[in-house]
């Protein structure tokens, strides 16, 4: 795989060549100490990956994304040595198609690589997705009694999104008001350290409580709720949150049809599931498994993506009973729960 380097602090490329250098499938293409200059050696040679820093001069990394994305479409993976103050930036990047965020691996005082396995671990995943993916055929939906799902919770609205996904997640939240008496869980590919950041950032774009989902926590109504491990968020029988490590062998950590498999499982009340904007194929099947369960599951069309995978992988296996705009998916949750919304 070629990986070329955009950053504008030498530690930090140097770090980065150095770990290129011992990971034998990966090959450095090139450096770039700014946005400009990177989309300028895009346009000439094409990388398999960048490694995108955010705050650089003459083009900070989210314009060099979107101008990147627009002209010469290649996969990115945000690097950032910190997000204090910046946090807006990087979900920023991933609405304009970058593929993730991981923190700068420092060099020790002995010139060890720390935190190089975090983003070899990111570069796998991002190898996963990026290869051509088989075709599915339309599937046919089957009625099921599969799952026996108890009856003694309340409403719940549940969200899978990823490249793309933050910016596309505010504006399905800006449409709900504050008083609405339906919980909300969202599973965002976006890595644990990033997680209480983006709750916090979506928290000051919409009116309702965003919070992390918290180990063994018994969901409220009116608060939305996100993914923040590294590990597979599950709805326990009782309608707890719990994170499990199992399915070890998923390309995105953590997945979105391992959530929303739990939901059919165990969710006993009234349900609505959509799923948004990102790379691959998760949730496509777990989105299945509910409409199964006569739950009204919806997918964002083409035209709103910014990356149309997995809404089109839902729509390929006919998963979604409705595929619409992502300025419409507000207003069709809100009208499906209307009553709640004036309890």
């Amino acid at each position: 795989m070629r990986v070329a380097i955009v950053n504008d602090t030498m530690i930090a490329v140097e770090g980065l060549k150095r770990f290129l250098s011992t990971a034998t499938d990966h090959q450095l293409a090139w450096v770039a100490i700014n946005g400009e200059e990177a989309v300028s050696h895009c346009a000439r040679d094409l990388p398999d990956l960048i490694l995108m820093d955010l705050i650089m001069p003459v083009m900070n990394g989210v314009e060099a994304c979107r101008k990147i994305m627009g002209d010469t479409p290649c996969p990115i993976l945000i690097v950032t040595s910190s997000v204090e103050g910046n946090s807006s930036m990087i979900f920023e990047a991933m609405g304009a198609g970058a593929l993730d965020v991981v923190k700068t691996p420092m060099l020790g005082r002995s010139g060890e690589l720390q935190g190089g396995e975090t983003i070899l671990n990111k570069i796998k995943t991002i190898e996963k997705l990026t290869r051509r993916l088989p075709q599915h055929r339309t599937s046919t939906v089957a009625r099921t009694s599969k799952y026996s799902r108890p009856t003694n919770h309340h409403s719940l609205i549940v969200i899978g999104s990823s490249t793309g996904g933050p910016p596309a997640l505010a504006t399905v939240l800006a449409g709900f008001p504050e008083e609405l008496s339906v919980s909300v869980v969202i599973i965002q590919h976006i890595d644990a350290h990033f997680a209480g950041e983006l709750a916090e950032w979506l928290d000051t774009q919409c009116k309702m409580q965003v919070k992390v989902a918290v180990e063994g926590e018994c969901i409220t109504p009116g608060v939305v709720y996100l993914a923040s491990t590294n590990d597979h968020l599950v709805m326990s029988p009782r309608g707890r949150f719990t994170y499990t490590e199992a399915p070890k062998k998923m390309a995105y950590r953590p997945s979105v049809d391992v959530f929303f498999e739990s939901v059919a499982r165990h969710w006993g009340g009234k349900v609505t599931a959509v799923l948004l904007t990102g790379m691959g194929r998760d949730g496509a099947a777990g989105l299945l498994s509910l409409r199964q369960k006569n739950i009204h599951t919806i997918a964002q069309d083409e035209a709103t993506c910014a990356v149309y995978g997995m809404p089109k992988a839902a729509a390929a296996i006919n998963a979604a009973v409705d595929i619409l705009p992502l300025e419409e998916i507000s207003a069709v949750l809100l009208k499906q729960y209307q009553n709640a919304a004036q309890s």
